[in-house]
């Protein structure tokens, strides 16, 4: 199944849109099918996409890619604050800034190559977050972060006499609007924001794979394998590698403008470095260079941040509580420092057998899976069709 995928675009979009409009259905029972964390799944997988694109495709490691989510989310508040509550608008602005913040820190930061150039979009994107944090406070509000309030102008809304700001929505189908239903016996929810933004990561991923077997997507895999060889030919790297790194930043810019979107606040904590290690870790955990890696990725991070850190001590006493006593303290003792504040030592953990045992990531285990998988089945096919000769082979002796 997964070399189908692989080598058939069609049956891929196919089977990534199911799977991604039954989200709410196929994450419920792992305790993951309320709206917020299926928000995040889509809007971060749109950012680990993009990511992709620069890190998987052309191979140059950018630990700035949180400025541009920060960037979409506070053009896209402001859009709520002058213009309209309608989140197009602000979807729109926030890909047009970002992609030109990305076009003029590409520009500088593509002049060098390897770590320097790693080094040189951490230190634009900590630039970034110190501009937002106390230098830019009429723009951004520094410390407290960009909100919404009753007096903003929203030229583009009616008067608003309701005493309360209004939600964000889609020309009138608003954002945190849930529909529930029971079905076998499971309650399931339906969250419009959700549904907004996988539409646009099922687009935003046909995208990335037009990218990907494009003659662009060739020369960004030539840059990867060796581009000295390329800039020896006479070929100038420099403008593949400058539209890999804007429409990479346009895609975090989106990611940012749907974030906003979802819960309208934008903070300059979305521009920490640490928020650009999380996005590398989604891109390597899934698969640098795949398809549907980084996406995956994605949706295992932030189930890890979304379910094990609510993890405590009571929860895991309600766990273990079939074991005696003396056992069942043992037990949450061992237990509690990887749930809960220290999911991240868990995610430590997972990341580093995958990166020692897996090095193409969660797609590599997929598809050793799937080609063990295959062996057994060939392999009972042969058995059987071994038998049935002999069976035959003794009749006709008989």
């Amino acid at each position: 199944m997964i070399s189908k995928l692989k080598n058939n675009d069609k049956l891929l979009m196919i089977v990534f849109a199911i799977l991604v409009l039954a989200g709410p259905i196929i994450l419920a029972p792992f305790g993951a099918g309320y709206p917020d964390l299926l928000q995040r799944f889509a809007i971060f997988g749109i950012l680990a996409v993009g990511y992709n694109i620069l890190f998987g495709l052309t191979g140059y490691l950018s630990f700035g890619h949180a400025a541009f989510l920060g960037v979409g989310s506070y053009s896209t508040v402001w859009m709520f604050k002058l213009l309209t509550m309608n989140i197009i608008p602000g979807i729109i602005l926030a890909v047009i800034m970002s992609g030109l913040f990305a076009l003029l820190i590409g520009f500088i930061t593509l002049r060098r190559s390897g770590i320097y150039f790693s080094i040189l979009t951490l230190a634009f994107a900590q630039m970034s977050y110190s501009l937002a944090y106390s230098v830019l406070t009429p723009i951004t509000n520094g410390e407290t972060g960009l909100q919404l309030s009753l007096a903003d102008a929203r030229v583009l809304d009616p008067v608003n006499t309701s005493g309360s700001i209004p939600s964000t929505n889609l020309f009138g189908l608003e954002m945190n609007d849930t529909w529930r239903t029971t079905i076998l016996g499971m309650d399931f929810q339906f969250n419009v924001g959700f549904y907004v933004s996988a539409f646009i990561l099922i687009g935003m991923f046909y995208l990335s794979i037009r990218i990907f077997r494009s003659p662009f997507g060739l020369m960004l895999r030539a840059i990867k394998s060796n581009q000295n060889r390329l800039i020896y030919t006479g070929i100038n790297t420099r403008p593949y590698t400058l539209a890999a790194f804007v429409i990479s930043g346009m895609y975090a810019g989106l990611a940012g403008g749907l974030l906003a979107s979802m819960d309208p606040l934008a903070g300059a904590e979305r521009m920490q470095w640490t928020e650009s290690g999380s996005i590398i870790l989604m891109v390597i955990l899934g698969g640098t260079g795949t398809l549907l890696g980084p996406v995956l990725g994605a949706g295992v991070i932030k189930y890890f941040e979304a379910i094990f850190s609510r993890i405590n001590e009571n929860v895991l006493h309600a766990w273990f509580d079939i074991l005696p006593g003396f056992m069942e303290n043992a037990m949450v003792w061992i237990v509690l420092p990887f749930v809960g504040k220290g999911w991240q030592l868990t995610l430590g953990l997972v990341f580093m057998l995958v990166v020692i045992f897996l090095p193409g990531g969660l797609m590599e285990g997929a598809t050793r899976i799937g080609n063990w998988v295959m062996k057994l089945k060939n392999r009972g096919s042969a058995d059987s069709t071994k038998t049935s000769a002999k069976t035959s082979a003794k009749s006709s002796d008989e």
